[in-house]
C-alpha cells in the first residue's frame, strides 16, 4: 500500500522542526526556518500545521505513543499488580529523565505545552490511566488488592501522588537515583494502602473552601487576615 503524500510531508515538516528545536530551542525556532529546512514556503507549512504549538504537541504525543506501547505490555505481563505498577512508573521516570539529560531543550517544549495546552496534559493522564485501571481490576480479581469502589479514582489518586517523578519541571535537578528511592518510597505507602488489610479513614471535615469568607488558620476576613510571626 502507498504511503500518504499529507502524512509523509507531515513527518517530514515534525522530524525538521524536531532536529532544530533541539539544537535551538523551542524559542528560538519559527515556522518559517522550519519551512525553510523543508524546503517549502512559510505559507504551505501552516496547511499541515496551524502554529509551532501544535508541532510541539505533535513532538509530545509521538513521544507519548511510544510509552504507551510499553504500558501496554506491562499491564499484560504475567506479574504481581503491585509488580507491574512498579514496572510502569519507573519506566517512565527513565526514560523521561533519559531524554531530558540527553536533550535539555526538550524541558521548553514541556513546560511550554504544560503552560498552554493543558487540555493535551489531561488528555495525557486519561490515557494512562487506561493502564493503570487494568492493572488495579487485575490486583482486585487475584485478591492481592483490596475491593476498589471506583478503580478510575484511584487511578487518578496515584497519578496525583506520583505527579513528581511524571514530569521534568518537578524534577528539581535530583539525580535519577534519588528520584528512584523516592518513587519507591511513595510506592511502598499507596501499594499498603491497597492491601487487603487496610482501611480508608475516615473523611476529614476540616476542609474548608478556598472561597470561604474567613481564613481557616486565623478565624478572621480572609480580606484583612494575614499570618503574624512572633519574634
Amino acid at each position: 500500500m502507498s504511503s500518504n503524500p499529507t502524512d509523509d510531508t507531515r513527518k517530514m515538516i515534525l522530524h525538521a522542526a524536531v532536529e532544530r528545536i533541539l539544537h535551538y530551542g523551542y524559542s528560538k525556532t519559527t515556522m518559517a526556518e522550519i519551512a525553510r529546512d523543508c524546503s517549502m514556503s512559510a505559507g504551505n507549512i501552516y496547511r499541515f500545521f496551524a502554529s509551532k504549538l501544535d508541532i510541539a504537541e505533535a513532538m509530545a504525543q509521538k513521544f507519548n505513543e511510544e510509552s504507551y506501547l510499553t504500558f501496554a505490555k506491562i499491564a499484560a505481563r504475567k506479574d504481581t499488580a503491585a509488580n507491574r505498577l512498579r514496572e510502569l512508573f519507573h519506566y517512565e521516570l527513565a526514560r523521561t529523565y533519559s531524554a531530558i539529560e540527553e536533550e535539555a531543550k526538550i524541558l521548553e517544549v514541556a513546560e511550554v505545552l504544560g503552560a498552554e495546552r493543558p487540555l493535551y496534559m489531561n488528555d495525557k493522564l486519561a490515557r494512562e490511566r487506561v493502564f493503570l485501571v487494568q492493572i488495579l481490576e487485575a490486583g482486585i480479581k487475584t485478591g492481592e488488592f483490596r475491593a476498589l469502589e471506583n478503580p478510575n479514582e484511584i487511578a487518578e489518586m496515584w497519578q496525583s501522588a506520583l505527579m513528581k517523578f511524571r514530569f521534568p519541571q518537578l524534577f528539581s535537578r535530583l539525580t535519577l537515583p534519588k528520584l528512584q528511592r523516592e518513587l519507591d518510597g511513595v510506592m511502598d505507602l499507596l501499594l499498603a494502602g491497597l492491601s487487603p488489610g487496610s482501611a480508608v479513614p475516615a473523611p476529614w471535615d476540616g476542609v474548608t473552601a478556598a472561597t470561604g469568607e474567613a481564613c481557616p488558620v486565623t478565624g478572621e476576613p480572609i480580606e484583612s487576615s494575614s499570618i503574624k510571626i512572633d519574634q
